[in-house]
């Protein structure tokens, strides 16, 4: 008893909503601490109407929020923890997915495309072959990315070409675009009844339509994809106060941090300074480095984003991305399309039980290669099979396939850099997986570096909203920072032999999954 009352006094709380691809997540941390304090999380639906489709409903990922706060709210009544002690509330969320809805009735006017939808493969094209040279980079020095199906100005383009309701509502003023910050922070804050309709810089720079020099939407991007500027919305700092909520246990209460979720995961791992990078493995696989107060563009096909801009008159920071689609995402595919798993932690159990894959390659390339490639066409491919192949040597492959795909993107980050990476921090579902992270340090050669409170994309929205002005809960300080405590993975083989007959092989399989090589007709 003397225990529960002890925590009655823990002093100010700040919370995060968590929106992922298969996930919804409503954590409550001490601002002094940093320790989580309690959590809910409920699964998302995906539907995938067609091949290559992948969509899900705006309004069951609404929902899912007020369910996840609400259940939180009764587990801290549970353990004697005041609710009114919660000052503010972060959103991060899945990035690139893009949703339009119709802001005088609320109602979304279709359902969500998701980041990783292929759909758009022909918009893509079309708006490449209008490009000088027919150049997917020719975008690049204003948006850091080039054109392809993954980023939201081509799903939006595609959504005014393609459904009617939206298109009748962009005529008629009525629609409002956002990815899902932008969604969630309009219905939090009141929606049609005087809503905030915002985002914040990180999400903003996955759309192709912000500029991340002038930190702005930019009037010939928006004339380039033919996107009225009055359906965006407006642009905000990633810590700020945007709004205060407007209904259930926490009405009244300020939205102050937004950050997409790879930016608040480089915040919640503390890369504030430059050079410093991690990878998370959920859905896809996203690894960040901090490149400081300057964009840097890559030659080696990473994208230049921007990593975090924390208050309104705060400098914004930038970051190299390596983005993988398929990374936790292979593991519910031979869950749920092959069966050959029940749930994530047996596939760990598999692969260990035979060590290796047996010279089997999975290259999971479901909706394409992203970074360093960026080929579209490029589709899912298992090789090297023999009689011998059983389904843990397929699991291994699996495991292996992330490990790789990490590790060419950190190639690419170095050269692009010019100074090597030493260590690599690394957080999401996937890493749950010690098999998983002893493989990414063999296969890397570096050390990687497990935080022991794994929620750290919340963790970074939770830090960016507690620090807002207003709030001023969480100290941003580096003196002030909780120390982390982690687990190291140390590569057990030899840096110094050449890269492997293992790593050629894969290196082969990618070639035969693209239509560049030839392989797919």
């Amino acid at each position: 008893m003397a225990a529960s009352s002890s925590r009655v006094m823990l002093g100010p709380l700040v919370a995060a909503i968590d929106q992922g691809t298969s996930s919804t997540r409503f954590l409550v941390f001490n601002a002094k601490t940093a320790e989580l304090l309690s959590h809910h999380q409920v699964e998302i639906n995906q539907s995938f109407p067609k091949e290559g489709w992948v969509e899900e409903d705006p309004k069951e990922i609404l929902q899912s929020v007020y369910e996840c706060m609400e259940r939180t709210c009764e587990k801290l009544t549970q353990l004697n923890i005041d609710i009114s002690n919660i000052k503010a509330i972060g959103v991060t969320n899945q990035r690139e997915t893009t949703l339009v809805w119709d802001k005088e009735t609320g109602e979304p006017l279709y359902n969500a495309i998701v980041w990783l939808d292929l759909r758009t493969q022909s918009t893509a094209e079309r708006l490449i072959n209008k490009t000088p040279g027919r150049n997917k980079n020719h975008l690049k020095h204003k948006t850091g990315l080039p054109i392809s199906t993954y980023f939201s100005a081509v799903k939006l383009r595609w959504l005014m070409d393609n459904v009617d309701e939206v298109a009748e509502a962009v005529l008629t003023h009525r629609a409002m675009f956002g990815t899902v910050d932008s969604w969630l922070i309009w219905c939090l804050t009141g929606g049609k009844s005087g809503g905030v309709h915002c985002t914040d810089v990180t999400n903003a720079s996955r759309t192709m339509l912000f500029n991340i020099h002038t930190l702005d939407w930019d009037p010939e991007l928006c004339k380039y994809f033919d996107i009225p500027m009055e359906i965006l919305p407006k642009v905000r700092s990633s810590s700020e106060i945007y709004g205060l909520m407007k209904s259930g246990s926490l009405s009244g209460i300020p939205i102050s941090g937004c950050l997409g979720d790879q930016s608040a995961a480089l915040v919640g791992q503390m890369c504030f300074q430059e050079g410093q990078a991690k990878n998370t493995y959920g859905t896809g696989c996203f690894l960040l480095r901090n490149t400081g107060a300057k964009p840097v563009m890559s030659d080696h096909g990473l994208l230049t984003t921007v990593a975090y801009k924390l208050g309104r008159d705060k400098p914004a920071c930038y970051a190299l991305e390596g983005s993988v689609a398929i990374a936790g995402a292979v593991v519910r595919w031979l869950k749920d399309n092959l069966g050959i798993i029940q749930t994530s932690t047996e596939l760990e159990k598999l692969a260990a039980s035979v060590g290796t894959s047996y010279g089997c390659y999975f290259v999971p390339a479901f909706s394409g290669l992203y970074a360093p490639y960026w080929e579209p066409s490029a589709r899912g491919i298992i090789c090297g099979l023999t009689q011998f192949t059983n389904k843990s040597h397929l699991a291994f492959a699996a495991l292996e396939a992330v490990c790789f795909q990490t590790r060419e993107i950190l190639d690419a980050m170095n050269q692009d850099s010019g100074i090597p990476l030493t260590q690599l921090q690394v957080d999401g579902g996937m890493t749950s997986n010690r098999l998983l992270m002893q493989l990414q340090a063999d296969i890397l050669c570096i050390p990687v570096v497990k935080p022991s409170m794994p929620e750290t994309t919340a963790l970074g929205a939770a830090m960016a909203a507690g620090a807002a002005e207003g709030v001023s809960v969480w100290s941003l300080r580096p003196e002030d920072l909780s120390e982390v405590t982690s687990e190291k993975f140390e590569p057990q083989i030899n840096p110094e032999v050449p890269l492997s007959a293992n790593q050629m092989g894969w290196r082969i399989a990618v070639e035969c999954c693209g239509n560049h090589a030839g392989c797919v007709p």
